[in-house]
């Protein structure tokens, strides 16, 4: 018997991607210097986080001498906090959300995790169009289910729902999107999603088992084409949405994320009841006390977006100028450029000779591509274009 499960070991095995890039960034860096490697590989965001945060800490910091001040709380959050992100998902929704249709948790991952030890049954079915987030398919196995990935349609990435519809089945419990979208950038339009909830509701009438629409959306203020990202809920009644603050206030290590249940489906408050459960028993008991007071000043706040923009412009050059073809990202962290060869670790080999570092496509389920992230240093992005060059020109026959 070996120290772990074998289901740990298979996962190990096909770990991260992501993480395996970024381990191999530092030790170059150790090797060449962090100014001469060029790593793409994390989507770490960096920008400044808004200056009211400093003051909101410092009105936490006074209150902290008050008994309780960072007490045990209601497993779904504090109070004021939960109707802070329902007031800001009314307006964002275009519908009243109350505030016991919000949830608090451990970022959007703890989301996504308690959402899914509440719903699943085992050998239930999570689509989502490929590519998509990495994450998500241990997320899914954690909790007995299997993650079905649909290709949406190449190099533009827009759904395909028609590919989605053949791929329903009974089993199928939910269909979790992602917009903006990690990695390619994309957000669905208006007629995607109306399209897709129409083939959910045809689909649920016809077996009559609740399926859900997920919507994760962590990077919904990251839109730099300033397009609609349209609301959910209104739009169909079994909508869960999960979200958190580590893009928008740039507060990744704080780990603080929401779930939302449409004030529409009729199982609403069974659901909200069931994951304030999974919260506490699968360890998270709540999300962390100061993120959660943060919230009360800062839900509506969020990052300079024009500093993401600039880079991901400077980015999109660098690209053209090499001569590598990729959809322009509308939003969120990353690019999702499509590979010189058709076997994209070709490519990235050439790239890591230049001490450049990018994950390849096959690690988000879509082979062919690779996904760079452009929240980092300006003079990173631009320093990266000769040895761009230069990789391509290593790979062309």
């Amino acid at each position: 018997m070996g120290a772990l499960a074998n289901n740990i070991k298979s996962a190990m095995t096909e770990s991260s991607w992501i993480r395996r890039m970024f381990e191999a960034g530092i030790e170059m860096k150790k090797e060449f210097g962090a100014d001469n490697v060029y790593d793409f590989s994390l989507g770490n965001p960096d920008a400044p986080p808004p200056k009211s945060v400093k003051s909101a800490l410092c009105r936490i910091a006074e209150n902290s001498a008050e008994p309780f001040a960072f007490g045990y709380m209601p497993n779904a959050g504090y109070p004021e906090s939960r109707s802070a992100v329902a007031a800001s998902l009314s307006h964002e929704q275009k519908i009243e959300v109350p505030s016991s249709h919000v949830v608090l948790t451990v970022g959007a991952a703890g989301a996504l995790n308690v959402l899914f030890r509440a719903i699943l049954e085992k050998n239930d079915e999570i689509i989502c169009p490929a590519p998509y987030f990495v994450e998500y398919k241990f997320y899914v196995i954690n909790h007995g289910g299997i993650l079905k990935p649909v290709p949406a349609k190449d190099f533009t990435f827009e759904l395909d729902v028609a590919a989605i519809e053949k791929a329903l089945t009974p089993n199928t419990r939910a269909v979790m999107i992602n917009s903006p979208n990690n990695p390619t950038g994309q957000i669905y339009s208006r007629a995607e999603l109306q399209e897709l909830t129409a083939v959910m509701q045809r689909h649920m009438e016809k077996t009559g088992r609740i399926l859900y629409l997920i919507s994760d959306e962590p990077y919904r203020a990251l839109n730099f084409e300033n397009v609609e990202v349209p609301p959910l809920f209104g739009l169909y009644p079994y909508t869960v949405i999960v979200g958190s603050y580590s893009k928008t206030l740039s507060l990744a290590g704080e780990r603080i994320g929401y779930l939302a249940v449409s004030p529409e489906m009729p199982e609403a408050m069974e659901l909200i009841n069931g994951v304030t459960m999974t919260n506490r028993i699968l360890g998270f008991v709540n999300a962390p006390a100061i993120a959660q007071k943060l919230l009360v000043d800062m839900v509506d706040e969020h990052v300079d977006v024009n500093i993401y923009r600039e880079r991901r412009d400077a980015m999109a050059k660098v690209l053209n100028d090499a001569g590598i073809k990729f959809t322009m990202p509308k939003g969120a962290l990353y690019f999702f450029p499509k590979s010189p060869t058709t076997d994209e670790t070709i490519f990235i080999d050439a790239l890591k000779k230049e001490r450049i570092l990018v994950v390849p496509g096959k690690g988000f389920g879509y082979s062919g591509y690779f996904r760079m992230a452009f929240c980092v240093p300006m003079a990173s992005i631009k320093n990266s274009a000769d040895g761009f060059k230069r990789a391509v020109k290593a790979v062309k026959p």
